[in-house]
């Protein structure tokens, strides 16, 4: 599983912060397609499909670290204390298909977050 933390970027530095590309949906009959992705099958050019694949990693990068957080933040919230329905880390770990360990870690990313604290490591 992931790190609770930001993907590092080249040479253990923080990452680059571009505008990644739109992730737009795809039609169904192209997902039915094993070999379509995101059309990039369909481009010749190698610096056009090196560019443009590029460009996908940085978004799913970008989307994966966003929505960790987001992951963090609900955690950190479904253990808050002051919640009468408050969740152990045991059943949020289950819930999120995590290790104990690992939903312990990730409630306090989230409280970082949450205080707006530089929650790296």
């Amino acid at each position: 599983m992931p790190e609770p933390h930001p993907a590092q970027g080249p040479h253990g530095t923080a990452p680059r912060r571009l505008k990644p590309a739109p992730l737009l949906f795809e039609p169904a009959a192209a997902v039915a397609d094993e070999a379509h992705f995101f059309d990039l099958e369909s481009i010749e050019d190698p610096r056009e499909l090196l560019s443009r694949s590029t460009e996908l990693v940085l978004a799913f990068r970008a989307a994966t670290d966003r929505a960790m957080e987001f992951q963090a933040m609900a955690a950190a919230q479904l253990a808050d204390p002051r919640r009468f329905d408050r969740l152990t880390p045991a059943v949020i770990a289950e819930r999120a298909e995590w290790t104990e360990d690992y939903a312990k870690k990730m409630v306090e990313f989230g409280r970082e977050l949450m205080r707006g604290g530089d929650a790296k490591e």
